[in-house]
């Protein structure tokens, strides 16, 4: 992936200061939530809505970040300029406003208006603070436990990915599937078919900034596409069951198959266009 000399103020960089800790209080996130945030990328942003803010006290170690750590910054701050600067570009062209996402890197433990972030949830967006949180140990998981080869585009994928869901609440997405989910008149299998609309649509989301990001900056090298396909189908359902259990239940699936991951990032970055992305198929209709 080629860098630009790009580099954005809205990343919070809480490494090597000791971050918030401590336990789930109070129902918030459930062992099956979390289950799903632990395997899958970006979580589902409605079941985070509901799960209140987080009150730990902070650590006070500290420790100096390594040479690798601030390269990592660095990394992750062009990648933030590059996701605002195409979302401002295509929210303008379709009248609207877009509003910045914080990216907060952070290591073990901290705290967010979701509910505490602990590195097994790997990264996800809250919509209570618009933040993105990731610990970067995940990308050792994402290779080591589910095989894909991890590189500058893989993270590319997943912060892209992340922003997709700070979109859908811009777009109000997020706050309709939250109160449907919150109506109670859905089936269980119901509400997975939303979820999985849910993550779809955040992966069409990082295709379109893919997209329209490479025809402005040409960031896009050999091998780049094909990290963040093989990053999607890393982790899609039924790649996932079949690690976890050995088999695969569709009924269950929160976040969509593996061929269904790439398809909808492939086409997001196909047409470039934010209006082509109705995952949801009337669902929320």
């Amino acid at each position: 992936m080629r860098w630009t000399d790009d580099r954005s103020d809205n990343v919070d960089d809480r490494r090597g200061t000791g971050g918030g800790g401590g336990m789930i209080v109070g129902g918030g996130l459930g062992t099956l939530i979390i289950a799903a945030i632990v395997f899958f990328l970006g979580g589902d942003p409605s079941s985070l809505l509901s799960s209140g803010g987080g009150n730990a006290p902070a650590k006070t170690e500290q420790r100096t970040l390594t040479p690798e750590e601030l390269h990592i910054r660095e990394f992750i701050k062009m990648l933030t300029a590059e996701n605002e600067q195409t979302w401002t570009s295509i929210f303008t062209a379709n009248g609207m406003q877009y509003t910045p996402a914080t990216v907060v890197l952070f290591e073990n433990n901290t705290t967010s208006e979701c509910g505490p972030a602990e590195s097994a949830m790997g990264p996800f967006y809250c919509p209570a603070d618009q933040k993105v949180y990731m610990d970067m140990s995940f990308f050792n998981e994402l290779q080591e436990k589910f095989g894909a080869k991890v590189t500058e585009f893989t993270v590319a994928y997943v912060l892209a990915h992340e922003m997709g869901h700070h979109v859908q609440t811009l777009l109000g997405t997020t706050q309709k599937v939250d109160a449907l989910r919150r109506s109670g008149r859905y089936s269980e299998a119901d509400l997975n078919r939303v979820s999985v609309a849910t993550e779809l649509q955040a992966d069409f989301y990082a295709g379109v900034w893919a997209k329209n990001t490479d025809d402005k900056e040409h960031i896009l090298q050999p091998g780049d596409l094909q990290s963040a396909i093989d990053a999607a189908q890393a982790v899609g359902d039924d790649n996932i069951q079949k690690k976890s259990q050995g088999y695969v239940n569709q009924e269950s699936f929160t976040h969509g198959s593996s061929a269904q991951r790439k398809e909808w990032f492939m086409k997001g970055y196909n047409t470039g266009d934010i209006k082509q992305g109705d995952t949801f198929n009337q669902l929320l209709k």
